[in-house]
């Protein structure tokens, strides 16, 4: 499998996307992964001579324009043909990369996968998947987690199903509960939105519905797909963010959980609904972080999940 790799992409590359590139090649002894590394290659220059020792495993594709973080992302995609955006998805859309993976302008990433390798046939809204720890040191995977920030109750059954299917074949989980997030356990709790979601729920076949969750329950053994519309889960993401920068990182405190809390352990999430796999992490991403980014992908591609998508969502448009 070849995996596309921005290295410019991230507040700290494309230092620590290398460093990350050889973490994975001294960790992970898969001969059938194949990275193409996408960017600037006199910016990479200095950093890419750790990586002789694996120089069959990658391979360097020029990309010597870089979309900032801060840019418009549609306008930065149109203006910046050259970028190691660009290119990965020009990569991704020919066929010559499975997954194309980037720590970089997070809207640039969303606009390319819906704009070059686009949803699949189906699927109202794409989504994104968050894994939040819980108590056991495993994870519930909670979406959307921040690209759909108005739902209608349709596009949640989705995220539901979505999930389940995430859940299962990447995940190894049998059967995975899916809840949705409310305000109460009890069925018609909650805003417009979460009443109209419950009974669709109920009635979706292939999903094992177990009902309402609460806000305190995300870290906990409840359900390992918890549904929302992205306003809700990207606050709840943000704030189980700050309970390891609060605790570990400004604190100092030591324990197994909140180690969970580090996103860089799950290095970065897959877009959830299009026809190739894309995987985006967070822009202070470090070595750990592209690292395990690349094992996600890898894993993405190995389970045929996008496959597996639109076979679900063919049956459910017939």
């Amino acid at each position: 499998m070849k995996i596309g790799l921005d290295i410019m992409g991230g507040d700290y590359a494309p230092a620590e996307a290398v460093k990350g590139v050889k973490l994975y090649f001294d960790q992970v002894a898969d001969p059938s992964v194949h990275l193409v590394l996408i960017g600037d290659a006199v910016a990479a220059a200095p950093y890419l001579s750790m990586l002789e020792p694996y120089h069959h495993r990658f391979t360097l594709v020029e990309a010597g324009e870089v979309i900032g973080m801060h840019e418009h992302p549609t306008k930065a995609l149109k203006e910046k043909p050259n970028s190691s955006i660009a290119v990965g998805f020009g990569l991704l859309a020919k066929g010559k990369a499975d997954a194309f993976i980037s720590a970089g302008n997070t809207g640039a990433m969303l606009v390319g996968a819906m704009y070059t390798v686009k949803a699949i046939e189906g699927i109202l809204r794409p989504t994104i998947g968050t894994p939040m720890p819980r108590m056991d040191g495993k994870f519930n995977c909670l979406l959307d987690s921040g690209i759909n920030a108005d739902c209608k109750p349709e596009h949640l059954v989705q995220f539901a199903q979505l999930g389940s299917l995430y859940a299962h074949h990447v995940h190894g989980i049998e059967n995975p509960r899916v809840a949705l997030l409310n305000i109460g356990e009890e069925e018609g709790k909650g805003n417009l939105l979460c009443q109209a979601t419950y009974p669709l729920l109920k009635e979706t076949p292939g999903i094992n519905f177990i009902g309402n969750v609460e806000g305190r329950d995300l870290f906990f053994d409840k359900a390992e797909v918890i549904v929302c519309e992205g306003f809700v889960g990207n606050v709840a993401l943000k704030m189980a963010e700050s309970v390891y920068d609060i605790f570990k990182v400004q604190k100092g405190f030591t324990d197994p959980f909140l180690d969970n809390f580090n996103f860089e352990n799950y290095g970065g999430t897959p877009i959830l609904g299009i026809n190739s796999p894309v995987i985006i992490s967070h822009g202070i991403a470090h070595a750990f972080a592209f690292r395990n980014m690349i094992d996600v992908a890898s894993k993405v591609i190995s389970s045929n999940l996008t496959g597996i998508f639109k076979e679900h969502f063919k049956m459910s448009v017939a």
